[in-house]
Formats: structure tokens, C-alpha cells, sequence
């Protein structure tokens, strides 16, 4: 029964990923009774692996003049309701005509993303698209904050007076300390095990990381 489960439409194999750990717990829990322990042993028994690879490439330039924000999150990773804090990130998926950039904003809350971007460059105006879409989506009330890391994208006057115009509070990590922003980084990382290192991109085109974003149960 429980393999049956793992070749399901349910367990996500159509849209050609493939699920770890807490994403098959997720989805298989509301069929059958079981436990994070047991799908862990069958797992296990089954051979069952996502796919992790070890490139690298830096997103995060923390050498600049603009001013930190304080660290407001404090490593505070859930909220009550939704819109009282976001979390931001930058990753890059490799494609046939280079990288691709993607910005994400994530709700602490519903752990939803309620914005995203994507460019071929690792610039200010593509975090500023991702939270121009979260903005457009959820319509926060002003207190809101938003957590990052110390990265150039974020710390610029642009981005910075933009979360001001909004009465969003801003809010970085501190200092080579990555665990700060892990939830929004854990994210990226468990997208990548189970989608992209799985697909081969043929071009920047963002229709087809925007569905593979869409249809990826952490979403």
C-alpha cells in the first residue's frame, strides 16, 4: 500500500519531482495513518533518496556601504497569521544559456510563497519584482517585517525605501550567520534536491521553473 503511495499522482512523480523526507511524510499522511518514523524506515527499505549535488555559486554580497538592518526576526520562524512576517532569498538554477535568478518571498505563517521573480541578472530590481508580487497578492498592513539576508539586493536604498513606502519593518541576519534566514535557504535547498537537480533547463525561459516552483509541495 505504502509503495503504491510513492507512485501515486498524489506523491507528485507526474510533475517530476521527486519528494524527500518531510515532503512525502506531508502528502502521504492524509491517505494513511503513519508515522514520520515509519515512512523514514520504509524509505529506507525502498532505497528512497532525493537528489542533492554539491554546486555552488555565492548569491549573497555583504560587501557594501549600505546600512543593516537589525535583526528583528531573531530566528523566530512562525507567526500566528499570515502577513506579519516574510522571509526573502535569492537562488540561481543553471540553464543551457547560463543562470537564472530567482527571488522568492515566504510566509512565516502559512509557509506559502507569496512572491517570486526571475532574471538573468542577481540584481536589486529582481528582489524588488518578487516583492512587488507579494505586495500585489497579499496587500500587507504596515508593521509587517521582512527578514533577509545582508545581501547588496536588499540592503540597496532602492529596496530599502521601498519596504519604508509600504510600513514594512526590515529586518537582516546577522553577520555569517546563515541559520538567521535557514527557513527561507531550507527552502531553496529542498526545491533544488527534488526539482531542479532532476531537470535539465534548456533555456532561461521562466514558464517551466515557475510551474516546477508552483507545483512543488513547500510552495
Amino acid at each position: 500500500m505504502y509503495a503504491d503511495c510513492w507512485r501515486s499522482p498524489a506523491a507528485g512523480t507526474t510533475n517530476g519531482w521527486a519528494a524527500n523526507l518531510d515532503s512525502l511524510y506531508h502528502l502521504i499522511r492524509p491517505q494513511l495513518s503513519c508515522s514520520r518514523k515509519r515512512i523514514h524506515r520504509l524509505m529506507n527499505e525502498m532505497n528512497i533518496s532525493s537528489t542533492r549535488r554539491r554546486a555552488y555559486k555565492a548569491t549573497t554580497n555583504s560587501r557594501h556601504a549600505h546600512p543593516i538592518a537589525p535583526n528583528l526576526l531573531a530566528r523566530r520562524f512562525s507567526f500566528d497569521k499570515p502577513d506579519t512576517a516574510w522571509v526573502g532569498d535569492i537562488t540561481y538554477i543553471p540553464t543551457g544559456e547560463g543562470w537564472l535568478y530567482c527571488a522568492v518571498v515566504k510566509d512565516l505563517c502559512t509557509k506559502q510563497i507569496v512572491g517570486y521573480a526571475f532574471s538573468d541578472r542577481i540584481d536589486t530590481n529582481l528582489t524588488l519584482a518578487a516583492l512587488g508580487m507579494a505586495v500585489r497578492r497579499r496587500k500587507p498592513l504596515p508593521g509587517l517585517i521582512f527578514h533577509s539576508d545582508r545581501g547588496v539586493q536588499y540592503a540597496a536604498y532602492a529596496y530599502r525605501q521601498r519596504l519604508a513606502s509600504l510600513g514594512i519593518r526590515q529586518s537582516m541576519s546577522r553577520k555569517g550567520d546563515p541559520y538567521d534566514n535557514a527557513v527561507a535557504e531550507n527552502f531553496f535547498s529542498c526545491l533544488k534536491c527534488e526539482c531542479v537537480h532532476l531537470r535539465h533547463f534548456a533555456s532561461r525561459a521562466q514558464d517551466a521553473f515557475a510551474r516546477a516552483l508552483s507545483d512543488h509541495p513547500a510552495a
